[in-house]
């Protein structure tokens, strides 16, 4: 299983060096028959900042977790929370999320990586 100390401080690392209130980031980890849940909170308004444009952001983060979680043996995934998730109003993507766990990851030209 992967070190809870790795999957998680690495997320917290990277969150914290692209939103606008880093203060705001706090980091859950579950572990059950599926592998590691990492659920991610940030301040609302650093939502864009952690989705990007079209979540492409949130999908690079998704897959540094995969090499990490590859490195280890272990499926790490990744749930960004969304307080504004389920409330009327506008309409939003922001709580939508790619699902790539039926993909393959090509690790090779990170094997050396070391976190």
């Amino acid at each position: 299983m992967v070190d809870s100390v790795k999957d998680k401080d690495f997320l917290e690392t990277i969150v914290r060096s692209i939103v606008a209130k880093p203060e705001g980031v706090s980091v859950e980890r579950s572990v059950d028959e599926m592998g590691v849940l990492l659920t991610l909170k940030v301040d609302p308004e650093d939502m864009g900042n952690v989705i990007g444009r079209r979540g492409q952001t949130a999908q690079a983060i998704r897959t540094l977790l995969k090499i990490v979680g590859a490195k280890n043996n272990a499926r790490v995934n990744l749930k960004i929370y969304d307080p504004n998730q389920g409330q009327g109003g506008s309409v939003s993507n922001r709580s939508e999320e790619v699902d790539t766990s039926n993909e393959e990851v090509d690790t090779s030209s990170v094997e050396d990586l070391k976190i």
